[in-house]
């Protein structure tokens, strides 16, 4: 994954450990999905993920109860598909992962993304997208959101390699991520990419140019 992709994550601050494997309990993932799933937010989606930043690099995950075991999907991309369960809750679970190396300095990055991307959008299903995507936000205001209290800046197209976008008739190519305002986004009728982003997530940081 491109560094860059990193500053549209939203680190877990109390989600680090100190040696192999990380043990994390399943309810603070629950409180989160819950905020997800209890909204109506059709085009977007809560994901985790281990960045593969400082060499953490799992080698193998799963939840589990003081009497069951139920091993996790994990992509090559290290996300974390974790399950929205009342159950697991209830019953305090676990979420464990084996790391190759020493764990204390791994984290988990937790990111707001739509559901679906597409090679090319219209005005109307960015700001959609926008609308959803801020208020998720606002809705998980508190600690680690804290300091995301306003608006998105716009949103972020993700690609694992460099790619072109045509964007009120001029072509633009770029690496790794292009990034549209809010003002852009308004300005415009339609975008295209020559292929399908990986990953569209919100702009959030001030500080990303």
């Amino acid at each position: 994954m491109n560094k860059a992709l990193l500053f549209s994550c939203l680190l877990l601050g109390s989600m680090t450990a100190q040696a192999t494997p990380i043990s994390l309990e399943y309810q603070g993932f629950y409180q989160r999905l819950k905020q997800v799933n209890k909204g109506h937010y059709p085009l977007i989606e809560l994901t985790f993920s281990v960045p593969k930043a400082q060499g953490c690099v799992i080698k193998n995950g799963y939840i589990a109860t003081e009497k069951e075991q139920f091993p996790l999907t994990i992509t090559d991309s290290q996300r974390i598909f974790l399950p929205y369960d009342d159950r697991l809750k209830s019953d305090r679970a676990l979420v464990h992962l084996e790391m190759e190396n020493d764990a204390s300095q791994c984290g988990i990055a937790m990111q707001i993304r739509a559901k679906q991307t597409q090679p090319q959008y219209q005005q109307a299903d960015l700001v959609m997208l926008q609308v959803q995507m801020d208020d998720l936000l606002h809705t998980m205001q508190g600690f680690p959101m804290r300091y995301f209290t306003d608006d998105i800046r716009g949103l972020n197209f993700e690609f694992d390699q460099a790619a072109t976008v045509k964007i009120n008739g001029e072509t633009i190519g770029f690496d790794g991520v292009f990034r549209l305002s809010r003002e852009r986004i308004n300005q415009l009728d339609s975008i295209s990419f020559d292929r399908r982003p990986d990953v569209v997530s919100p702009w959030v940081s001030s500080s990303d140019k």
